[in-house]
């Protein structure tokens, strides 16, 4: 035997289940966010703890080989902690990288963070095209009024398609009413007896 649970969507709420990579805002402000990032095994902090050990281990390693007359160890120690820190900073560089949407306010706003540079570009939610930017396993590109960004690096490729269908769907729902017509339906509601 099973059972099936509906729930009621309220106003312009979404189902959780509608959104794989987006979240719904809890506050009730009809906002929405996705946040891509980088898939990564060691945070900056943690990559800069593991070089700290490791050149304390080869320096005490290198440092006892020399004590005992091997003096080309040392050098060559160095030589390789140069080169280890140099490729964690280029890794540590990029851990951080992210395509951050954020549907709110009337505005969709996009950060796009690659390497310490953050890319950002507002659209109004009616103004914006998503589609591949060339062909279906592509990056997801964002047009309008003359501006224009990719995101999705961070998503696989063959689900690139069911972040853009996400993207157009939120930008359907989330559109706000114009100013002039809740004024309109105020005025017509103070007139009637």
């Amino acid at each position: 035997m099973s059972a099936t649970f509906q729930h009621r969507s309220v106003g312009y709420a979404m189902p959780a289940s509608r959104f794989r990579f987006g979240t719904v805002s809890a506050s009730g402000d009809a906002s929405v966010r996705w946040l891509l990032k980088r898939n990564c095994s060691m945070a900056p902090r943690q990559v800069l703890a593991f070089y700290l050990s490791l050149c304390v281990l080869s320096l005490g390693i290198g440092g006892f080989f020399w004590w005992h007359g091997a003096t080309l160890v040392l050098p060559f120690t160095w030589i390789e902690l140069i080169a280890l820190g140099a490729a964690l900073l280029v890794y540590a560089r990029h851990a951080a990288d992210s395509d951050h949407i954020h549907l709110h306010d009337g505005r969709l706003v996009v950060e796009r963070a690659s390497g310490g540079r953050v890319e950002r570009v507002e659209f109004t939610p009616e103004w914006v095209r998503v589609e591949p930017e060339k062909g279906g396993r592509s990056l997801v590109e964002l047009s309008g009024q003359g501006r224009r960004i990719a995101v999705g690096r961070f998503v696989r490729p063959e689900l690139r398609r069911h972040l853009a269908g996400e993207l157009r769907w939120a930008l359907r729902r989330w559109q706000p009413a114009p100013a002039n017509s809740i004024d309109h339906l105020n005025s017509k509601l103070k007139q009637q007896p």
